[in-house]
């Protein structure tokens, strides 16, 4: 009788390019988000100054922050998980009623319910960002009217990114072997078949 195979105890879970992205664009979002507070907040701003270049470093970093994903897909493990994050199937819906009961199971993949929508809506936000921050540095491509509201959509919706991605973070500080994972591309399989048990074989 042959032994039965002994499981390696890390699986991998992101490659580097996959990291890169991640790290690139978690980079320009917070700069985006801090030169936001500097021009926002005026405590903020008398502590930095230098107004002229904060408006510079967030338009820039804004402008910037869809080239790693667009250099990621380049990489064929990065369209893979889009793929992954692009489709729901039932057991995300199982995910997200016990998430909302706050109790009972939580299938997952790869990628759990919670994931996915964060991905789909931070992705709709930073187009609406990129969008309405454009009518707003380019004076000249449309009437106030249009630039007004871009202002008040790009003012309201930077509050609930920097929420958002405060939420993210802490639930990734929550949870060391998912930082682990994202720092490294490797996690330990304990965790992955506790937290993603649809994803491995």
């Amino acid at each position: 009788m042959n032994p039965p195979t002994e499981l390696p105890a890390r699986v991998r879970r992101f490659t580097r390019s996959e990291t890169w992205v991640h790290w690139s664009m978690a980079a320009l979002m917070g700069l985006c988000i801090l030169t936001a507070a500097c021009l926002y907040v005026p405590q903020f701003a008398e502590l930095v100054g230098r107004r002229e270049l904060v408006v510079r470093l967030h338009e820039w970093s804004g402008l910037l922050l869809p080239a790693p994903y667009l250099a990621g897909l380049a990489s064929r493990a990065f369209r893979a998980d889009l793929r992954r994050l692009n489709c729901f199937v039932p057991h995300d819906r199982t995910w997200l009623r016990s998430a909302l009961r706050r109790s009972g199971p939580r299938p997952a993949g790869k990628f759990n319910a919670g994931q996915k929508l964060y991905a789909g809506w931070l992705a709709g936000a930073v187009l609406v960002m990129l969008g309405t921050g454009l009518l707003m540095w380019f004076t000249h491509l449309a009437p106030l009217t249009w630039r007004t509201g871009s202002t008040f959509v790009h003012d309201w919706l930077s509050l609930a990114l920097g929420i958002v991605v405060a939420g993210h973070i802490a639930k990734a500080w929550a949870d060391p072997e998912a930082r682990l994972g994202m720092r490294t591309g490797f996690v330990g399989r304990e965790w992955a078949d506790r937290e993603h048990g649809e994803w491995l074989p």
